[in-house]
């Protein structure tokens, strides 16, 4: 960095604000990271074996690390944490460095949802005050709302389970919209002949082992299926909708109404509060900016996500609430989280 002394300002901000420092391992069991991000993030991975012959890698996200030590130190309480270091990736981040140096901060454990969101906010912006950044962009978002939609438009629990869990591969989503539109992943022959199936099946005898499963079984599943194709129509105003949805962008202290009224317009069952909205107001004369379609890129965020940006769009600090990350890693219960990072790499320049 620049400046050392920028580095003691920003912990100091955060520090005041009631968080508690740790220190996080630098290197964690490879298996960790694998489990909960998959096969395909190995080649990010800088690993080696221990003695034992045990995978290990360095570690590659803050976040996980963190939340791996609040599951191995079996905390049941909320903990106000941060902490600096590096992550190691071998994918170049857009500033052309392998190496990213972080300060990140978390509140794990709580369920005050929106006091906690707006505290991570907050100590976001009175970091940047430290910074001396006079002017800044910030845009925030609620992957939340998007599920709370798809859970009320008249689509397959399939279609449903599938576009929520692709939201972020904004590429392969657009992909799955368009066969939405058409119907295009529907054979309709394959479904005459399993309604056929179907009907004869259902005369045979009910306990009969099929394929290692009884026929009721295999009956129930054809039923699932035989419903499970939609109108031409159906899909493709659906699809409409959804793509009106991510098209919303507006002044967040504007972002309630405008959502409210999108819900309306379209008869769909959601009256939201204010919980999804902890900005409101403008930050001196920076506008914020609340977006249906921020966020996607970020995979296990669950809620409320933010970006705050500088001038020539470089990012400073970026987080939001991540309830799934806990569980995702092997906790029986589940564990509310949110928190943000500070990209120190970007006060290089």
């Amino acid at each position: 960095m620049k400046s050392k002394k920028l580095s003691e300002n920003i912990l100091k901000t955060i520090k005041s604000r009631g968080y508690k420092y740790i220190e996080l391992d630098a290197i964690i069991a490879a298996d960790q990271i694998i489990q909960r991000s998959g096969e395909n993030f190995r080649q990010y991975m800088f690993s080696f074996q221990d003695p034992n012959g045990n995978e290990m890698c360095l570690r590659p996200d803050l976040t996980i690390v963190s939340c791996l030590r609040y599951l191995n130190n079996k905390t049941k309480t909320r903990e106000k944490i941060f902490y600096s270091g590096q992550a190691f990736r071998k994918i170049k981040d857009q500033d052309g460095k392998i190496i990213r140096n972080q300060v990140g901060y978390e509140i794990i454990g709580s369920k005050n949802i929106k006091q906690d969101d707006y505290e991570i906010i907050q100590t976001s912006l009175k970091t940047i005050q430290k910074i001396k950044k006079t002017k800044i962009k910030i845009e925030i978002g609620n992957i939340k709302l998007f599920n709370l939609l798809l859970d009320k438009l008249k689509l397959p629990k399939r279609w449903k389970l599938r576009l929520s869990r692709h939201f972020w591969r904004e590429k392969y989503f657009e992909t799955l919209i368009k066969r939405l539109e058409t119907n295009s992943d529907i054979d309709p022959l394959s479904v005459e002949i399993d309604k056929k199936r179907y009907n004869k099946m259902k005369s045979e005898n009910q306990s009969q082992i099929i394929g290692g499963r009884k026929i009721s079984e295999i009956l129930n599943r054809f039923n699932n299926k035989i419903k499970d194709p939609r109108k031409f129509a159906e899909g493709k105003k659906t699809a409409s909708i959804i793509r009106e949805y991510l098209k919303i962008s507006c002044p967040t202290n504007a972002a309630r109404k405008k959502l409210n009224n999108f819900f309306s317009k379209h008869k769909i069952k959601i009256n939201l509060k204010d919980e999804f909205f902890p900005l409101k107001d403008k930050l001196g004369k920076n506008k914020i900016i609340f977006s249906t379609n921020f966020g996607r890129e970020l995979e296990y965020y669950t809620g409320m996500v933010f970006n705050i940006k500088d001038q020539s769009s470089t990012n400073l600090i970026q987080g939001g609430r991540y309830d799934n990350l806990l569980s995702n890693l092997g906790s029986n219960r589940k564990i509310p989280a949110v928190g943000a990072a500070i990209n120190l790499n970007s006060y290089d320049n």
